[in-house]
């Protein structure tokens, strides 16, 4: 087995000898990784963690049968359209699409990040992100839930009348019934995004409810478009470009405010109480490129879209800057009129999670991602400092400081490139990138240029030797529409391209954990040299040498100092098939820590690829060997797994859950226990039935499965799978909708 506990125990820093006692149970980690004689939080239990893992549709690192013996073990599998927990746990549905608020607003779709803020005994208020629309079950349900059925023949009529121009600002159709459809359908898109606060409460007999309070309320993309006691504030650089009058491209009409969030996947918190919101992919609702004065592309480059499959381009339909989109939302879920900041010093680019570093004595420090393939991991260092890291006022330590983006080392080091404006262009040549080629900045023209040539790179650089000669404006505009064009400019500067970073945990003893989902970047962006992640063990790889399962790695400050410029890193465990060195599973996500610092993580492959029959020899019909990729469909259902850091099964992953069709599973959040209630989990379940919509009279289909015993031994499995879902009613033919749940032990 590829996946060996002594490399575990080395990666997280502590002695095989001190795990094996499990002294980790009952001590927190000290400021080297080795465990200390401290005693843990008062009232925390650890039974959570202490489970039996549920059957996995495929073998795993945990693996311990004889290969004959779990090859029939393994010879059929039945996939369930539900949440599929150990025994002795269940769980309760705290919300769901639709919802409503006790403030009159309701919950929106596609729920993946969650945040629990306590406000008493047994309660308090989710912080929730609803991140895009999954166009099947969302016109399934729409008119059944809301009553209110929606236009959408009409509105896909309006479109095609457009023609291939599409619509956009200023462009409505000229009909009252196509532009009432159209408004209608994209602002009912709009507000089924964004953020939400909802009230919960645990009962006596230890089940989650949603409970109304006075904090209840919903930040959606629309907030702020009717009502401007509800637009979102901004901070940093970037504002002076969104009040600038003259600008290249285009500006829209609220100046430094900003109307709505939308993209809103994963996020974190700081230590003072705060929520941070990440927008993701919000190059679905307005344009992505920039001019060098940071100023919008034109709404008219994404214009609205519309099909049975979902729509696009809602935000362009109402002159929303593609500019504004992108950033890092800061929510205080205890301050009813609080409906949000971005800050721009985190950067514009598709953020996916955030985790902060907040030390008394030391500058605060924020990680994050960029969840593209060939996207940037980054880290922002603020001017000031931290006196109480729970002190409300750390909030304005983020509009001073300085972005920064990682450039990762073969041997396992690393560095911080700051994205000022002094900062030298310094590009990695295209050659040594995947697919020979990098994405930089256009100049003079806005957006990017794909560039395939090691002596154009040269050149560039020559032409352009500082970031600030890639952009225009004062000092302060120049800075500003770096940071809102970070990807292209982290680039320029020489940053590595790295295979969609999606989520980061950082542990007790400064240790930061960063799940990469894919194993690739892209060839059509650039994508990091060959040879930085080949230490990774021994895994499932594509034709051109690089993984494709996805990986967990942890990266550590030099001197475990959080404003150092320098790191190392340390790779942890690949995605794959145990046979190949892999844990078991694929494309790991959002991560967790629980209350022992026990590492969980979720997973995340496309609903269309999970669970679909392939050919023995794993080849496409011409004969092709598959790509890593198409393989995904051999894991079954996305699931939830736990690494424990102590214990007998310390550093192998165990299965804890796996969702229904089509799911993922996001947004892992542990509610530390009390004097009467153990441990509970909060998970969101997101787009049930995104690929084959509604179940249909119980529908299902037998896949054929080729799988591989641990020693590498072929063998076929029958499995059966829903088609599509009825979950969470769970009654036949039901519509599927994104619901929240709370996992807990029965009493």
């Amino acid at each position: 087995m590829g996946f060996k506990r002594r490399e575990f125990l080395l990666f997280f820093g502590a002695s095989i000898s001190t795990v094996a006692l499990g002294s980790e149970r009952s001590s927190p980690l000290g400021p080297e990784g080795i465990l200390q004689a401290d005693s843990s939080p008062k009232g925390i239990t650890e039974e959570f963690s202490q489970f039996q893992p549920i059957p996995s549709a495929a073998p795993s690192a945990a693996e311990s049968r004889p290969t004959a013996e779990h090859m029939i073990h393994y010879a059929t599998f039945t996939v369930q359209d539900d949440v599929v927990v150990p025994e002795g746990y269940t769980y309760d549905i705290v919300g769901q699409w639709g919802d409503y608020l006790s403030n009159g607003d309701r919950l929106g779709y596609n729920n993946d990040y969650l945040h629990f803020t306590p406000t008493g005994p047994d309660e308090g208020v989710l912080t929730i992100n609803f991140e895009y629309i999954s166009g099947i079950p969302w016109f399934a349900g729409y008119g059944e839930i809301f009553d209110d059925s929606l236009p959408l023949d009409a509105a896909i009529t309006a479109v095609k009348a457009a023609g291939q121009t599409g619509l956009y600002a200023q462009r409505l159709p000229q009909s009252e019934a196509g532009r009432s459809a159209v408004l209608t359908l994209e602002k009912a898109s709009l507000y089924d995004v964004g953020v939400g606060v909802m009230g919960v409460a645990r009962g006596a007999d230890g089940q989650w409810r949603q409970k109304s309070s006075k904090y209840d309320r919903r930040i959606s993309g629309l907030a702020g478009f009717d009502d401007k006691r509800r637009l979102l504030k901004c901070t940093g650089p970037a504002a002076a470009v969104f009040r600038k009058k003259m600008v290249q491209g285009y500006q829209d009409q609220w100046g430094d405010s900003i109307v709505g969030t939308f993209g809103n996947c994963a996020g974190g918190h700081t230590p003072w109480g705060t929520v941070l919101s990440a927008e993701e992919n919000f190059q679905s609702w307005v344009p992505e490129s920039v001019y060098p004065d940071g100023s919008a592309f034109l709404p008219s480059d994404r214009p609205f879209s519309v099909s049975r499959r979902g729509v696009g381009g809602s935000g362009s339909l109402l002159g929303y800057g593609g500019n504004k989109y992108g950033w890092m939302v800061e929510i205080d879920p205890l301050n009813p009129d609080d409906f949000g900041t971005k800050h721009t010093l985190l950067g514009r680019y598709r953020h996916e999670a955030v985790a902060v570093r907040a030390e008394t004595g030391h500058p605060l420090v924020v990680y994050s991602g960029c969840d593209r393939r060939s996207g940037h991991f980054y880290k922002f260092i603020s001017t000031g400092t931290i006196t109480n890291p729970k002190d409300k006022q750390n909030s304005k330590l983020f509009e001073a400081g300085t972005l920064y983006a990682a450039r990762f080392n073969a041997e396992g080091t690393g560095t911080w490139i700051p994205l000022t404006p002094n900062t030298p262009v310094n590009p990695q040549k295209p050659s040594a990138q995947l697919g020979g080629a990098l994405a930089l900045p256009r100049r003079p023209n806005g957006g990017w240029e794909l560039i395939k040539d090691d002596e154009i790179t040269a050149s560039f650089a020559q032409q352009y030797q500082t970031l600030g000669d890639l952009y225009t404006g004062s000092a302060e505009e120049k800075q500003g529409a770096i940071l809102i064009d970070a990807h292209y400019a982290g680039s320029a500067a020489g940053a590595t391209c790295t295979a969609r970073p999606e989520d980061l945990e950082i542990d007790r003893s400064g240790n930061l954990f960063v799940a990469f989902t894919s194993g690739t970047a892209s060839s059509r962006e650039g994508g990091p040299q060959r040879d930085i992640f080949q230490p990774l063990p021994k895994g499932p790889i594509h034709a051109d040498g690089q993984h494709d399962q996805g990986w967990i790695f942890k990266l550590r400050e030099d001197q475990n100092q959080p404003g150092a410029l320098s790191f190392t890193w340390l790779p942890f465990v690949t995605g794959g098939e145990a046979a190949h060195g892999g844990g078991g599973f694929t494309n790991p996500d959002n991560l967790a820590l629980d209350s022992k610092d026990n590492l969980w993580f979720v997973t995340d492959t496309s609903g269309g690829v999970l669970n679909r029959s392939l050919r023995s020899d794993r080849r496409d019909s011409n004969g092709n060997l598959l790509h890593p990729a198409q393989l995904s469909a051999i894991y079954g259902n996305n699931s939830l797994w736990c690494i424990p850091r102590s214990g007998h099964n310390a550093g192998i992953p165990q299965l804890f859950a796996y969702g229904p069709m089509d799911v993922e599973m996001t947004g892992p959040y542990f509610v530390p226990a009390t004097d009467t209630h153990p441990e509970s989990l909060f998970l969101a379940v997101q787009h049930p039935g995104e690929a084959s919509g509604v179940r249909k009279n119980s529908a299902e289909t037998v896949a054929t499965i080729p799988l591989l015993a641990t020693d590498g031994t072929p063998f076929m499995q029958q499995r059966r799978v829903p088609i599509g879902s009825n979950w969470p009613r769970r009654s036949p033919n039901a519509v599927p909708m994104p619901a929240i749940v709370a996992i807990r032990q029965l009493p």
